[in-house]
């Protein structure tokens, strides 16, 4: 069913990797230009990738097996892109490109607590429908 809570962390977590990479901005360069995840390919792929991922885990709902998967990949690609975060603001030798640190970098953390807490919800529901077949 649409109407579970899962549903509705499933949404955020779309909302999160879709619609706020817009607001929020990554890293600002040394020349004080604002770089957004739309400006670089590469991460703006991977934030729609998780924004449609969510959203057809959403409306996998009569199918939970399919829909837990679908959040542990979402979760994998995000760790994916926190770590290529990580890896490009650490790593960069003398802060040639990466200036100052932006709070979009911690919107994959965002979404996987919203994905965690989702999969939580799907798996109690599996748990739940389990149960009951066992009664019959």
């Amino acid at each position: 069913m649409l109407q579970r809570i899962q549903t509705i962390y499933l949404l955020l977590a779309a909302g999160v990797s879709g619609g706020l990479i817009y607001v929020f901005e990554l890293w600002t360069n040394p020349e004080d230009v604002k770089i957004y995840a739309n400006d670089i390919n590469y991460i703006f792929a991977m934030f729609l990738v998780s924004a449609i991922l969510s959203i057809s885990a959403i409306l996998r709902y009569k199918h939970r097996k399919s829909q837990f998967m679908l959040g542990r990949l979402n979760i994998i690609l995000n760790f994916f892109l926190l770590g290529l975060f990580l890896y490009r603001s650490l790593n960069v030798s003398g802060e040639t490109e990466v200036s100052e640190k932006g709070i979009g970098i911690f919107l994959p953390i965002i979404s996987i607590v919203l994905l965690a807490l989702a999969n939580k919800a799907i798996k109690k529901d599996e748990d739940l429908v389990k149960s009951v077949d066992r009664l019959r």
